[in-house]
């Protein structure tokens, strides 16, 4: 969430912000209606002080009547002070609502781009910064990832449309352990390499766990939401593990040595997709359900860039142990996400599409979701002072999801058999070289 204030104080500067996202018309609005409301802040704020002084005053004043045995004018002056009550209680009332909408409008507002992020529109204008691996030559027609699975025994789509209908998934077999496989592999490499805490939290939220990271209100049209309340609050399905995770430490103030917290984290992923079509919905490559291993960190203002290249870098090795080409570009101004100061995406190549494919995203968010869920650290004391709190850095990148990689997996390990060539990797995990279709 952006300051109010500061929005108030250089709307110009947000506003620049907003035509190189090509913000909305609503975002500009927005805008103009904080620089009114602060504006408005700032008359009432300034009578209200003024009729509190005007009562401390008259207080006083009949204080000192009644001392002086003047009873009748100090029961006069008790009128004033009753009008003046009445008249700040009228402006806080007016403060208060103001809060309320001007809050509301902060949160509608998109993150204020690193200045490193590059101009563009949408995903053409990334620049690509690194490539690794070199898409494979196949000697025969390389099949989409659906068809290898399907042939193999060990993806079921039409029994898992018997269950809950169109994009969601059933792994069988060496399928199912394949993707036990990664998340294993994934949280060990994390846990035991990177240097990650594993956490496991809660798949449902509350609404305000959500709005702290972002979700809520932009995007409430892509959550699956309970019917019913749980513990009295609105309550939604998680679709990522960024959101508890990064909330774990909200409404805290932590001390500086415990930065950076580095958390991992294995969830299952819930999103309603509301709008999305195409070639990706049949199959695992956008699903209502998946299964992901996520990376959050937490930081000082001034560590995150260097935490943000070392997050990625992670996400990096993971792609890299299991032998698939990918690029890393970094996201344009009009691409990069609604909560993101900056963003680089990994895209793996799917030899089926031709094409590289987004597998993973990392963002630095600075402190656009410390604000929203109220979580600070207190700088080292300085010659002997101690430091004020102040918001902290926020981070997060996929480490990896478990549904693309195995698309990716089956697509690019996949033999003119028909059989597919386990990572080195994760043969200890699966327990085997090579998956073969039921009839080899």
């Amino acid at each position: 969430m952006l300051d109010p204030r500061a929005v108030a104080d250089d709307p110009e500067a947000i506003q620049h912000n907003l035509r190189r996202r090509h913000a909305d018309d609503e975002a500009f609005a927005a805008v103009d209606r904080i620089v009114a409301l602060s504006s408005r802040r700032n008359v009432l704020v300034t009578d209200r002080d003024g009729c509190r002084a005007a009562r401390n005053s008259l207080s006083k004043a009949i204080g000192d009547l009644f001392k002086a045995g003047k009873r009748d004018e100090a029961e006069a002056m008790k009128a004033e002070v009753a009008t003046n009550n009445a008249r700040i209680a009228e402006l806080e009332a007016e403060l208060d609502g103001l809060e309320v909408e001007l809050r509301h409008l902060a949160l509608s507002l998109p993150n204020v781009l690193d200045p490193s992020v590059p101009d563009g529109h949408s995903d053409a204008d990334n620049p690509v910064v690194a490539t690794w691996g070199t898409p494979r030559a196949f000697d025969f027609t390389p099949k989409a990832h659906v068809e290898v699975g399907e042939a193999l025994g060990i993806l079921d789509l039409e029994r898992a449309a018997k269950l809950t209908g169109a994009r969601f998934s059933v792994l069988k077999g060496l399928g199912a352990r394949l993707e036990r496989a990664l998340m294993n592999f994934f949280l060990d490499l994390h846990t035991g390499t990177n240097g990650y805490t594993e956490v496991m939290v809660p798949y449902m939220v509350h609404a305000d766990i959500c709005e702290g990271t972002g979700q809520l209100p932009k995007f409430a049209g892509d959550m699956f939401k309970l019917a019913e309340p749980v513990n009295g609050q609105d309550t939604y399905l998680i679709p990522t593990a960024e959101v508890p995770v990064t909330n774990l430490h909200r409404e805290e103030i932590l001390d500086d040595a415990q930065l950076p917290v580095k958390m991992v984290c294995f969830t299952p992923c819930f999103r309603s997709e509301a709008g999305s079509a195409g070639r990706d919905v049949r199959g695992l490559i956008r699903v209502h359900q998946f299964h992901k291993v996520e990376l959050v960190w937490l930081t000082r203002p001034e560590d995150s860039a260097d935490a943000h290249e070392q997050l990625v870098s992670h996400a990096e090795q993971a792609l890299q142990a299991l032998e698939l080409p990918y690029r890393k570009v970094l996201l344009c101004a009009g691409d990069t996400g609604f909560g993101a100061a900056r963003c680089y995406d990994l895209e793996v190549w799917l030899p089926s599409q031709q094409a590289f494919r987004e597998v993973s995203s990392c963002s630095n968010f600075h402190d656009f979701q410390a604000r929203r869920m109220n979580l600070r650290y207190r700088p080292a004391d300085v010659d002997g002072k101690k430091s004020r709190p102040q918001f902290a850095h926020t981070l997060n990148g996929s480490g990896l999801p478990l549904g693309r990689v195995l698309v990716a997996i089956l697509e690019n390990h996949q033999q003119a058999d028909g059989s597919v060539v386990v990572p080195e990797v994760l043969r200890p995990y699966v327990g085997t070289d090579v998956i073969r279709p039921p009839s080899a």
